[in-house]
């Protein structure tokens, strides 16, 4: 009896992966020259209002310190 319910469950996770697999392979896909030039054009237009390329002015960083630890 067990080993009808794993073949089917086989058969099961089988018919699953085929069928992602044909999902997949239907996606329509652009080519990869056309992926990076989009990706530094769209790069380039917004690199001035990247915090992690321009830096946070200490007057509008929220996670500055807001006192400073004196030890006695």
């Amino acid at each position: 009896m067990s080993g009808t319910g794993c073949s089917s469950n086989s058969v099961l996770q089988a018919r699953r992966v085929v069928e992602q697999l044909r999902v997949e392979a239907g996606m329509e896909r652009i080519k990869i020259s056309i992926a990076a030039a989009q990706l530094v054009q769209y790069c380039q237009e917004h690199g001035r209002s990247d915090p992690l390329l321009t830096g946070i002015a200490t007057s509008a960083n929220p996670f500055k310190d807001k006192k400073t630890c004196v030890l006695l």
